[in-house]
């Protein structure tokens, strides 16, 4: 087995209050986490998890993508994954990494050890426990076709040890034991040429830099493809691209994504529900959200 160094390490219990989540999402925006928790390693967090009271309201946050805090804050606990759960090692064909390592560390990693499969991962602004818990996908990969063992945790603190087949597996949905997390996964990976590998990911990472509004401040993509269709191009052939509310603005470079240019949470949920109603009324498809929209409003 090839353990992988962590890249870096924080103090045991790392437990803030009333800290601004605008500093842990991709958007940039959100109001106070009650209590904001940062496990040093896995022992810490199910340590954490056997005192929590049973009725704490509790988020999982990986790197904020995919997340829309809403400016009132959250009332209960948030588990920041990335800097704690980030373990991660290579045996053989397989490689196994803890709920908070970076999808594009996990690629990298793969490449590095000359395993394919998970190139795809390598443009996803996630962690793998949000790629597990959303069956994250680009380029035609998604995050479920390889995995061979899922390790989940309990409000608890117990662990347990369980196969894909115990989970139902869908587009952008994973739907698994109820009252359980992910804490890590086993991917098994087929062997390659390393030189092939990299140039394979950096295709991948030009093609998104061409596509997409890299370096700003967005969740990634905002609604779900609806079936035989693309949410970007319902939402352009709508003629929303460039469309604002405050300071959120729609992208003009891809139609699925929407910038936060000095906004709020208030501004980017208000601009979402303006596209809803501009592509339902002009396709009269309803777009779902892939953000998750968690917290309370602001007085």
């Amino acid at each position: 087995m090839t353990a992988v160094p962590r890249r870096r390490r924080v103090q045991p219990g790392e437990l803030r209050e009333r800290e601004p989540m605008a500093g842990y999402t991709t958007w940039r925006v959100g109001g106070p986490g009650r209590r904001v928790y940062r496990p040093a390693d896995a022992a810490d967090l199910v340590a954490f998890l056997a005192d929590l009271p049973a009725q704490e309201p509790l988020l999982w946050c990986g790197l904020g993508s995919n997340l829309l805090v809403r400016d009132g804050g959250l009332p209960g606990t948030v588990l920041l994954t990335q800097g704690g759960l980030d373990g991660l090692a290579i045996t053989g064909d397989r490689i196994r990494a803890e709920a908070g390592v970076a999808c594009g560390r996990l690629a990298r990693e793969a490449v590095r050890a000359g395993l394919g499969g998970l190139a795809f991962l390598a443009g996803i602004p996630g962690t793998a426990g949000g790629a597990l818990a959303l069956n994250a996908g680009a380029w035609g990969g998604t995050t479920w076709e390889r995995v061979v063992a899922v390790e989940t945790v309990d409000r608890s603190g117990c662990v347990r040890h369980r196969a894909p087949a115990d989970f139902e597996v869908g587009y952008r949905s994973v739907r698994g034991p109820a009252g359980e997390s992910f804490l890590a996964a086993t991917w098994a990976l087929e062997p390659g040429s390393v030189a092939g590998l990299r140039e394979a990911v950096r295709a991948l990472l030009r093609q998104r830099n061409a596509t997409q509004p890299v370096g700003q401040a967005t969740c990634g993509s905002v609604f779900r493809n609806p079936p035989g269709d693309a949410a970007g191009r319902l939402i352009d052939s709508a003629g929303l691209k460039g469309a604002r509310r405050g300071g959120a603005r729609v992208s003009t470079r891809h139609a699925n994504f929407i910038l936060n240019e000095g906004g709020s949470a208030a501004d980017i949920e208000a601009l979402m529900q303006h596209v809803q109603h501009r592509v339902a009324a002009v396709h009269g498809v309803h777009l779902e959200p892939e953000v998750h929209i968690v917290g309370e409003a602001a007085p």
